[in-house]
């Protein structure tokens, strides 16, 4: 969907856990397509909003060159809000990187794919959504029914969610 940029969200799709597929011949999951578009139209999402795939890569995968490439991409966005899919594993160390660029940017992932029946990723991408158009500039990460600033949470593995630090 586009339309006018003003109050348009920029979202940016990198892989993770939110876009996996599963490959039975493999018994592996893989990256897919992004998910999101899907999920904002079966919400029927009243929002502006144009989609930007930047790659499919669990976030493990993803090295400092990408994350330049996610930070050059927010920078050349027309938008000032901004909706990052993310792997949740190195969500935070993406974060850092966006600091200081004057907009309102929100990261977001899941940890059971979109593609599964029981699954966070619509809940967090609704929560994202709902945050990125009521907070102020900075960055933010949204996981758990909660919004963190991104400087100021971690990914506790052992309990499978984010905290506040």
């Amino acid at each position: 969907m586009t339309k006018q940029t003003k109050n348009r969200i920029c979202i940016l799709t990198t892989g993770g856990t939110i876009d996996k597929v599963y490959f039975d011949a493999s018994s592996e999951f893989e990256v897919g397509s992004p998910v999101i578009e899907q999920i904002l139209e079966e919400a029927k999402a009243n929002i502006a909003y144009r989609v930007l795939p930047l790659f499919r890569k669990d976030s493990l995968e993803i090295n400092e060159t990408d994350r330049l490439q996610i930070r050059k991409a927010v920078e050349e966005c027309e938008e000032d809000l901004i909706l990052i899919t993310h792997g949740t594993d190195t969500m935070t160390e993406t974060a850092k990187h966006l600091h200081a660029l004057g907009k309102t940017i929100v990261l977001t992932g899941s940890l059971s794919p979109a593609r599964f029946r029981s699954t966070d990723a619509i809940f967090n991408i609704g929560l994202a959504l709902g945050a990125l158009q009521s907070i102020t500039p900075g960055v933010y990460i949204t996981m758990n029914g909660q919004v963190f600033e991104a400087d100021k949470v971690i990914k506790d593995q052992a309990m499978k969610q984010f905290v506040a630090l």
